[in-house]
């Protein structure tokens, strides 16, 4: 019975509410609109803070786990040598990045787990008469492994197809639907450049994003053609060869003026290096730095003190940026709270004007029975109303902004449930809190002198 009288109060108290709010509409809705960009912003900011968390752990994905990369530097001969330098030429010199540093690695060195060396050749496959350019990667059976590649079809190389350098290959999804429509590309053939390759493998089909590309130096790999890397040096290219023939026969200095006497100048050597990417990856994401630095002093020694390679940790990288954007999103997320905050007040100034304008309205229904109680509940029921408008307004309006941001920037947002309620029910809250002192200011005046108030 309580319950049933405490709900009729209840309706009665909200229909007046909305006879007050619809009787000042312009008044109303600029109360609510601190309320309404507060729950936009909100809405808005936590969107943007879940597209970037899933574009952190996709990039993550991306780039493997627990991995170091060492990518190698070429040698672009423009650096002027005195004639000491000269003199220590053949101390200086290093052999670049190849198979045997990978190898070394992975036998010197306990905490790695796996090791993947790549060699890139931009080249192209001949269909139906027609060149497509591709990207020919040379890999071994650790690659797909370490960069969390899956394939969905066929299977990875074995190793007596590596240790004998058999023509066959695994292909990119969308190499797949380029090249054989609407049908298996399994056991089909490929030439590539001059080389028919067998298809064993299709990888599964990756959204890369043109930032993560750029950022992480990560390829399209649904574009790349893999085959054994000891295929690609026997069948290909090997510039271990050709470095080593330029070696013998003594060609890597010019001399400019008399003799042997003056200024020299290194002809450039180009990309000496055998491999172009060393992916190595540990057991643990807290052996990552010591490793690196283990990894770091054994090429030097090998390469003669040369830092012709540089050595990375996308992982700490991508931590780095996360925390940023973290950063970035809890400061913009304090800057909706203080909106949401300000239409609270906004609120409360408002009702503290209505009480005042309606001194004598309250006065009369005191007099005609109503209890403070009563008269705080009125009160309440405004504000409370006008956080709910304010609300459903602004969870319309950051759902339309999230959209506007992705479309416009490009930059992924994920609506959700959960910041959606969130955002309604804090901007209720607001609303009651801030509603408190303006309904105990019109409750707790005198009903004989209010009536009288003019």
């Amino acid at each position: 019975m309580i319950d049933k009288i405490l709900l009729e109060k209840l309706i009665t108290n909200f229909s007046e509410a909305y006879r007050v709010i619809k009787s000042n509409k312009v008044r109303t809705f600029l109360t609510a609109l601190g309320i309404i960009f507060g729950v936009a912003a909100v809405i808005t900011m936590l969107a943007i803070g879940s597209g970037a968390e899933k574009e952190i752990l996709a990039q993550l994905e991306l780039v493997g786990v627990n991995n170091i990369v060492i990518n190698p530097i070429a040698d672009d001969g423009d650096e002027e040598e005195s004639d000491e330098d000269s003199n220590n030429e053949n101390k200086s010199f290093s052999k670049g990045l190849d198979i045997l540093d990978a190898e070394s690695i992975i036998e010197n060195i306990s905490t790695v787990k796996y090791i993947s060396p790549e060699i890139i050749l931009d080249t192209y496959v001949i269909n139906k008469g027609r060149q497509n350019k591709v990207k020919l990667i040379g890999v071994n059976s650790s690659f797909f492994r370490v960069n969390n590649v899956s394939i969905t079809k066929g299977k990875n190389f074995s190793k007596s197809q590596i240790d004998n350098a058999m023509p066959v290959c695994i292909i990119g999804k969308k190499i797949e639907n380029k090249l054989f429509t609407g049908t298996n590309a399994l056991g089909k053939y490929i030439k590539v450049k001059n080389v028919w390759l067998q298809i064993i493998g299709v990888i599964e089909e990756k959204l890369i994003s043109d930032e993560a590309q750029e950022n992480l130096g990560i390829r399209d790999i649904n574009l790349d053609v893999y085959l054994p890397i000891k295929t690609f040096l026997v069948r290909y290219k090997d510039r271990k060869i050709i470095v080593d023939k330029v070696e013998e026969e003594g060609v890597g200095m010019v001399f400019f003026g008399g003799g042997n006497s003056g200024p020299k100048k290194r002809i450039p050597r180009g990309n000496y290096h055998q491999i172009d990417k060393l992916t190595v990856q540990v057991n643990s994401s807290n052996e990552l730095s010591a490793t690196a630095n283990v990894i770091s002093r054994m090429l030097k020694r090998k390469h003669n003190n040369v830092l012709d390679f540089e050595i990375s940790i996308p992982i700490h990288l991508l931590k780095q940026q996360q925390k940023t954007k973290q950063i970035f999103n809890i400061v913009l997320s304090i800057i909706a709270g203080i909106s949401l905050l300000i239409g609270g007040i906004g609120i409360m100034n408002i009702m503290l004007a209505s009480v005042l304008e309606r001194t004598k309205e309250i006065g009369i229904i005191r007099a005609i029975g109503a209890t403070q109680q009563d008269v705080i509940l009125q009160f309440l029921s405004e504000s409370v109303l006008i956080s709910i408008g304010g609300g459903i307004i602004g969870i319309f309006l950051g759902i339309v902004s999230a959209y506007i941001i992705e479309f416009a920037t490009g930059i992924e947002t994920i609506l959700s449930l959960n910041s959606i309620l969130l955002s309604f029910f804090v901007a209720t809250f607001i609303g009651l809190i801030f509603g408190i002192a303006p309904a105990r200011s019109a409750a707790s005046k005198n009903p004989i002198e209010a009536i009288r108030h003019e």
